[in-house]
């Protein structure tokens, strides 16, 4: 993987989403000065080579926790919300923040669509051509497409694949709730009605920032760090 970081303090390390990477960060990191931030573009994805073949994500959790260093506070946007859950259920963290991870179908706004795809390369260029339409009027999806150009095709698809069947199982909630976690969600636009319904059913501690969506940390930087600033002091 490659891995950057910047700042000193207690050691943040930064998780990104489905065929995102570690620069979709870069605006919140800057908002949060006094945290050493540790900038993770994972295997086949940014600026990280592509292996031989795509791990899925229970072997890309074993392979974090192997490098992973004791106390950090793991924060993980999307798919990499999911990723720091499977982390803290493998490893003792200070403390995980989940932005807007998947919980129900719902949520795989983008995985569904590519899963549905048999080819990973023809998958990956139809998401990314939708990416791309629907960046005309969302801003934030511009960032995304540009990721996406460097993702690996056999990773995304593998990963999107992973995404759906944890999503349909409908437990992540409760294994959300058993962490130490903080789960932030886009509302109205980040993981949908049934998600946060879940998520309440669970006792998970969690909060909504509005108007968001997805990206909620772009949408109401502020406000987001004020959330989970507040949360890691207090971890």
């Amino acid at each position: 993987m490659v891995v950057r970081r910047t700042g000193m303090g207690p050691r943040i390390v930064w998780i990104h989403g489905l065929g995102e990477s570690s620069v979709s960060f870069e605006p919140v990191v800057a908002a949060m000065p006094g945290f050493s931030h540790v900038l993770v573009d994972l295997p086949g994805y940014g600026r990280s080579p592509w292996p031989e073949g795509a791990l899925g994500l229970d072997a890309l959790a074993d392979h974090l926790v192997r490098w992973l260093a004791p106390e950090s506070v793991v924060i993980g946007h999307s798919m990499g919300g999911v990723l720091a859950t499977l982390i803290a259920e493998r490893v003792a963290v200070r403390a995980i923040v989940n932005i807007d991870g998947n919980i129900s179908i719902g949520d795989c706004t983008f995985s569904s669509k590519a899963a549905a795809i048999e080819d990973p390369v023809r998958s990956l260029a139809t998401v990314r051509d939708a990416v791309y339409a629907e960046g005309a009027t969302r801003p934030e999806l511009r960032g995304y497409h540009a990721a996406m150009t460097f993702a690996m095709p056999a990773m995304f698809h593998r990963h999107a694949h992973d995404l759906v069947t944890m999503s349909r199982a409908e437990t992540l909630a409760g294994r959300v709730a058993k962490l130490p976690a903080l789960f932030v969600a886009g509302v109205p636009d980040g993981i949908c009605a049934a998600s946060r319904a879940m998520l309440d059913a669970a006792g998970a501690r969690w909060v909504g920032i509005e108007p968001a969506g997805h990206w909620v940390y772009l949408d109401q930087t502020q406000r987001f760090v004020d959330e989970v600033t507040g949360f890691i002091q207090a971890a």
